[in-house]
C-alpha cells in the first residue's frame, strides 16, 4: 500500500523524520518544476538532472534545521542558486546561451556584484528598491518580472499566461 502523502506539510514533516520517502515523494511531486528551474538557467538537460539531485541531497540535509512552510519555493530556490553555481563555473571555461544569460545581460546594468562591503549594501538598497517598485505595479506586471527574472522564462512563456498575448510580456519586460 502507498502513502499518499502531497501537502508540504507532511512532506516536510517526513524530511523531519529522517524519513527517505520524503525524497521520492518530493521528486514525484517538483521534479518537473525544479527541472524547468534549473533548464532556464543552464540550457543542458544533464547539468539541469544534476543540480535537481543537488536540490534533494540539499533538502535533505536541511532540514529539519529549516521547516519551510512552502516547499516549491524553498526547493526552487536551492535549484535555482545551485543552477546558477554550476552556469558561472561552466561559463568559466565554455560559453553556452540560455535564458538566464539572456535575462542577466538584461540586468547587467542594475547589478555589478557585491564582493567588498560596499558592493553588498549596493546590492542590498538595490533589492529593496526593486521589492518597492514591484510592490507599485498591477499584479501582472509584478508576476511578469518575477517569471523572467527569478524564473527566467522567455517573453513567449509569459506571455503563454492566461488572457494575455506575446505583446502583454514584451510590454512588461520591455
Amino acid at each position: 500500500m502507498e502513502n499518499v502523502i502531497t501537502t508540504d506539510e507532511a512532506i516536510v514533516g517526513l524530511y523531519w523524520d529522517r524519513n527517505e520517502e520524503a525524497i521520492r515523494i518530493t521528486q514525484e511531486k517538483y521534479e518537473k518544476y525544479l527541472m524547468k528551474i534549473a533548464y532556464s538557467v543552464l540550457n543542458d538537460m544533464q547539468d539541469s538532472e544534476e543540480s535537481v539531485n543537488e536540490t534533494y541531497l540539499k533538502a535533505w540535509n536541511s532540514m529539519p534545521e529549516q521547516r519551510p512552510s512552502i516547499l516549491s519555493t524553498y526547493l526552487g530556490k536551492i535549484t535555482r542558486q545551485y543552477s546558477i553555481d554550476i552556469y558561472r563555473k561552466r561559463n568559466r571555461e565554455k560559453r553556452k546561451g540560455s535564458e538566464y544569460a539572456v535575462s542577466l545581460s538584461e540586468l547587467e546594468e542594475c547589478v555589478q556584484g557585491g564582493s567588498t562591503p560596499e558592493e553588498e549594501l549596493d546590492v542590498k538598497l538595490l533589492a529593496e528598491a526593486i521589492e518597492t517598485y514591484l510592490y507599485t505595479l498591477k499584479k501582472d506586471a509584478r508576476v511578469a518580472f518575477v517569471m523572467r527574472y527569478f524564473y527566467s522564462d522567455t517573453l513567449a512563456e509569459i506571455a503563454k499566461k492566461p488572457r494575455h498575448d506575446r505583446g502583454w510580456g514584451e510590454e512588461y519586460v520591455a
